[in-house]
């Protein structure tokens, strides 16, 4: 018990002492050296968890063992009076070792819990010293090592979890093949979009490239965890082991950390034990508090001056815009923009993949041709636009360049490419659950575009090979360039024609109309491409024929699964498979008042509603 007494008591003199003195500031650190004398005094260790050789060891290797660490100073999560909630970002390093490469268990995970959160009695093995019996108010992403029957995916992963054993998503964690090796993970959350989103990667593959892997959940963190809470890392192995090791834990926020108040006092009365600390403490506490106030306003005041120094020219100002990259980073990042690093090409640039060390990541860097008609134009609204967009079928931007006269975005990078290079092209066909996922996550991006975000996007260049694949194949619609703010009261918006041929709505090429029907007719024909496996248009034995008007005549002479895709062989749901193909038709009516909206589109596709009598 002498470990946890410890942990509360370094709870407890930040608590009383430090945050009642210290300016309001976000929590933020940054530790590399978790046997610093100064350090080890913001970190406590409950269980069997220990600092040793600068690192954090969560579990040694031995059986049924529980370790906790966590940060001394409390997180405010958000402001019960305005009802504001962080954003937070956490980087850490770790390693998993064990004792036998056939029989270990069980992993460990970083949380947010409320202050002062217990051991459960019952939390050993897959409960990762968090979760018991009973228990509320947990948010973790576990690393979990040991699929454990009935709660977990029967794999290795790593999983987001609230208030469960069971993940709310999950993806797999190859630490197989990197028993040993150092891993790296970042989790971040936008309380704006209630968005969590977690990555990692392994360091040791011979050619200095590991794919990076990455899930997220939208949920809403502010509705879950309490104003006050604590953050930190817990371990455990049952009848297996392995041995869990933090090495570095870095952590920023956004909401201030006003001090607690008495009645947040009392509230914590469970963890309160009376300590008396000499005047010299006290002294030490107000001076490092003073000083970290001097500190802080000399940053920012930096800060201001740098972000003055460094105006772009195309107002990218505010928190909400992704990072600015260096030119040279980029240029190191892509290895040259060498062309064993070229993943693509399109009509406005070429996409390169590269590593950024610093953030462990694996990335995607479009860079705009210079020669293309518009290309500031193109560059700056895709960084405005798409900065303000966060889902999970929509491509993250991570940031961008404008240095010695090149045009750059930084975006996350999908594993498995573009959806058109599988449906055409000479990769492995992709399975009918795939294919049908791929077409409600598409339509989900609409949604998002058109109804739920403040102010309606359009996309106007709906098409498959802007449709991007993530390694679980989950769908992540691209390419913003062209996309369109426009007033939400406005049914249409006559604007120059963009787009691609082939997905373009009739009423846009002739008239210069973009609308959501005209979006919504480009899902249309990529809904179409699925199910039939074929391009928009034809050669050969169809004469040049649209596909949009071969299977309109399919579906009119009541044979609309003939169009169905032979390199199927037969293996498809048929009811989906007649239910994706009408909703293609719907969407590419000729006539935009009969096009549904995305929101009955994903209603038709989940059955939720029946598909109406076309005609023309």
């Amino acid at each position: 018990m002498k470990s946890f007494h410890n942990f509360k008591t370094c709870l407890l003199f930040y608590i009383f002492l430090v945050l009642p003195i210290t300016v309001a500031q976000p929590l933020s650190f940054n530790v590399t050296n978790f046997n610093d004398t100064q350090t080890a005094s913001l970190v406590g260790y409950a269980g069997v968890a220990k600092s040793e050789n600068r690192s954090i060891v969560l579990n040694s290797l031995t059986d049924n063992g529980i370790g906790r660490a966590i940060y001394g100073l409390p997180l405010r999560f958000k402001n019960s009076s305005n009802r504001h909630v962080t954003d937070f970002s956490t980087r850490f390093s770790f390693t998993i070792d064990v004792s036998s490469k056939t029989d270990y268990g069980d992993g460990f995970a970083f949380f947010v819990a409320p202050l002062a959160y217990p051991i459960p009695s019952d939390s050993g093995g897959g409960g990762l010293g968090l979760y018991g019996a009973n228990q509320d108010s947990i948010i973790a992403v576990e690393f979990d090592t040991f699929p454990n029957a009935n709660v977990d995916p029967q794999m290795r992963h790593v999983g987001i979890n609230n208030n469960s054993l069971v993940s709310l998503n999950s993806s797999f964690f190859d630490i197989e093949s990197n028993i040993g090796n150092m891993g790296h993970a970042l989790i971040t959350y936008n309380s704006s979009a209630k968005f969590l989103a977690v990555s990692w990667f392994f360091e040791g593959t011979s050619s200095g490239f590991m794919p990076n892997t990455s899930l997220s959940y939208q949920i809403d963190l502010g509705e879950i965890l309490p104003e006050w809470v604590t953050v930190g890392f817990s371990g455990a192995t049952g009848a297996s082991n392995e041995e869990n090791v933090i090495h570095s834990w870095e952590f920023t926020s956004t909401l201030n950390s006003t001090p607690l108040n008495n009645k947040e006092k009392d509230g914590n009365n469970d963890i309160i034990v009376k300590y008396k600390f000499s005047v010299q403490v006290v002294a030490v506490a107000v001076s490092c508090s003073v000083l970290f106030m001097l500190v802080v306003a000399a940053v920012s005041w930096f800060i201001i001056i740098k972000k003055r120094r460094s105006e772009d020219g195309f107002g990218f100002n505010g928190a909400a815009m992704p990072r600015r990259f260096g030119y040279k980073e980029l240029v190191a990042a892509t290895n040259g923009f060498a062309d064993d690093r070229r993943l693509g090409e399109g009509g406005t640039g070429q996409v390169y993949k590269g590593f950024l060390s610093d953030l462990g990541s694996v990335v995607a860097v479009k860079r705009i041709f210079s020669d293309v008609e518009d290309s500031e134009r193109i560059f700056t609204n895709e960084v405005k636009i798409i900065s303000r967009l966060v889902h999970k079928n929509l491509v993250q931007l991570m940031g961008w360049c404008n240095e010695e006269g090149e045009l750059l975005l930084v975006f996350e990078y999908m594993s498995n490419g573009s959806l058109d290079t599988h449906i055409f092209g000479n990769r492995r066909t992709l399975t009918w659950g795939v294919r049908y996922n791929i077409a409600l996550g598409v339509a989900r991006a609409l949604c998002y575009l058109h109804e739920e975000v403040e102010q309606c996007v359009l996309h106007r260049d709906i098409k498959s090979s802007n449709v991007l694949l993530d390694t679980d194949f989950n769908t992540k619609v691209s390419d913003f360039g062209i996309a369109k703010l426009v007033d939400p009261r406005l049914r249409t918006q006559k604007t120059r024609v963009v787009g691609t041929y082939g997905y373009l709505a009739p009423e846009y090429v002739n008239e210069g109309r973009a609308s959501k029907e005209s979006d919504m007719y480009g899902f249309g024909v990529v809904a179409l491409e699925i199910g039939c496996g074929r391009r928009t248009y034809q050669d050969g034995e169809y004469n040049h024929v649209p596909l949009t008007n071969w299977v309109w005549k399919k579906y009119v002479d009541g044979d609309i699964l003939d169009a169905v895709d032979e390199g199927l062989k037969g293996d498809y749901d048929v009811e989906e498979m007649r239910c994706l193909l009408t909703v293609g038709i719907w969407c590419t009516h000729p006539d935009h008042r009969q096009r549904p909206k995305a929101e009955q589109v994903i209603n038709a596709l989940k059955q939720e509603t029946p598909l109406p009598m076309l005609s023309l």
